[in-house]
Order: structure tokens, then C-alpha cells, then sequence
């Protein structure tokens, strides 16, 4: 059988980035065979691999669970509402427990992703990597270039703060905005702020109308129909680990437009 590098298995598999794995290694976490796993040991799926005494359970790619789903309007992404209104998880009733990576607010639709791996939620929505999101927005107003120009530069928006009621200042981090009609833009985002494409719009003397996702790093909404879903399976699965992983390892990378997408 092909063997691979610890560290690389432990990351396909979906346990942590080769980093973090490294550090699990170093500490004598990791073992191969009932033995303490050393930074160069290369391993197959004929190993027992445990990490902190709990064996891992061997998986392909195509095994995991990665969904994408075109979220209607008036869809939470919440476990609760006070508005009572439909949850994700009961919408699609998929028949194994998922779970949403990120959030899309109650108003808006388009592309979010479902999976079976916690760990992976944590590794998508780790801002500090900055995972690419890409948004088709329309607004009450005609859009100014002073508009987009502060749009891609950052805005001072006001946001939640950790406790109930608390509120903080701060400025967005710099985007790719580019104007698609009098009142439509595309925006990617790198940040996942509560309602910051809203918030940003309405700092700056706007109000948005429309808003759908339309891309997830790799991952495309595509001619997916409101309130239907795929599973990602194959190269596309693949490519998306791989980003996942590389974001890691090299840290942030600019945003990018797709160029394929269409209102």
C-alpha cells in the first residue's frame, strides 16, 4: 500500500491541518500501531492511528459528508428563532446529522455548505485563514464609485459584542468590490462579521434589497435551484481540502472573483 506522511493523513482524514498535527506529534499525542508517532513516519490504511488514545476511524474522501445547499429566504441557520422560523437542518432532512459551516441570515439566500465533520466547521470558519465568500448584492440606491471605492477600502460598522446588548466599532478589512449594474455589485468577503454586508451598506447611506452567496472558496452555487442541494464529492471535494489545508500552511491568500457568476 502508498504511504504518506503522518501529518498529511491526519489532515485528510479531517482531524486537524498538517500544522496542528505536527504539534500533536510533538507532544507525544499521536500513535501508529500502538506506538508513539515520530514527525517523519509514514504511514497506510493498514496502520491503527489514535490520536489522545482514540483510534481513528479510517475514511475516503468521498466518504465525508459536504453538502451545498442553495438556502431560501426566511431559512434560519440557528438551532433556535424567535421568530419560529423553518431551520436549515429540519428544511433539508437529510437523514444524518450535519451541520452548517457559517451562517446565512434569515434574509438572505444562496450557497451555504453541511457537513458530518466538526472539525472541519472550525477549520472553514477560522476568519484568521481568510476562506473566500462571494455575494451578489443589490441595493435601494444607485451605486457611487465613491460607494464601491469605500465598500473595497473598509467600513466602520457597528457590530455585537460577546455579551447581550454590547455593541463594538470596527473597521472591515479591504475586499473586492466590482459593479454589475446601476445597483448591483459583487463583493468578496474574507471576514464573516454578523450581517456585514448589510451593516456596511447601511453605514454608508444604502439599504440592501437583494443579497445571495454565490461561491464558497471553490465551491460554486452554479445552476443549483432554490431550496435543493448536492453533495460534493471528487475532485471538487478534494480541491476543497486541499485549499483548506494550503490556507493553513501559507497562510492568507487575496481575494478573487470567479468571473462566472451571473445575477
Amino acid at each position: 500500500m502508498d504511504k504518506i506522511r503522518i501529518n498529511k493523513y491526519l489532515s485528510e482524514q479531517g482531524i486537524c491541518s498538517r500544522r496542528e498535527a505536527d504539534r500533536l506529534i510533538a507532544c507525544g499525542r499521536v500513535m501508529i500501531n500502538g506506538l508513539p508517532a515520530g514527525p517523519g513516519d509514514r504511514v497506510s490504511e493498514a496502520d491503527r492511528i489514535s490520536v489522545d488514545g482514540k483510534e481513528i476511524e479510517k475514511r475516503s474522501a468521498d466518504s465525508y459528508e459536504l453538502i451545498a445547499f442553495n438556502k431560501p429566504k426566511g431559512v434560519v441557520c440557528t438551532s433556535s428563532d424567535r421568530d419560529r422560523a423553518v431551520n436549515i437542518i429540519e428544511y433539508i432532512n437529510y437523514g444524518k446529522r450535519i451541520f452548517p459551516i457559517g451562517r446565512l441570515d434569515k434574509d438572505s439566500e444562496g450557497l451555504i455548505l453541511l457537513t458530518d465533520m466538526g472539525d472541519l466547521v472550525n477549520r472553514v470558519n477560522r476568519s484568521s485563514y481568510g476562506h473566500e465568500k462571494e455575494y451578489i448584492v443589490s441595493c435601494e440606491r444607485r451605486l457611487s464609485e465613491g460607494f464601491l471605492k469605500k465598500m473595497s477600502e473598509g467600513v466602520e460598522i457597528k457590530v455585537p459584542g460577546r455579551q447581550e446588548g454590547e455593541y463594538r466599532f470596527v473597521v472591515t478589512d479591504p475586499c473586492k468590490v466590482r459593479k454589475l449594474s446601476e445597483d448591483t455589485f459583487d463583493i468578496v468577503l474574507t471576514q464573516g462579521l454578523n450581517r456585514q454586508i448589510r451593516r456596511m451598506c447601511a453605514a454608508l447611506g444604502n439599504r440592501v434589497t437583494e443579497l445571495k452567496r454565490v461561491r464558497v472558496m471553490n465551491i460554486e452555487l452554479g445552476g443549483l435551484k432554490t431550496g435543493e442541494y448536492r453533495r460534493i464529492t471528487g475532485k471538487e471535494l478534494k480541491d476543497f481540502m486541499r485549499l483548506i489545508n494550503d490556507k493553513e500552511e501559507t497562510g492568507l491568500k487575496g481575494p478573487s472573483f470567479t468571473g462566472g457568476n451571473k445575477i
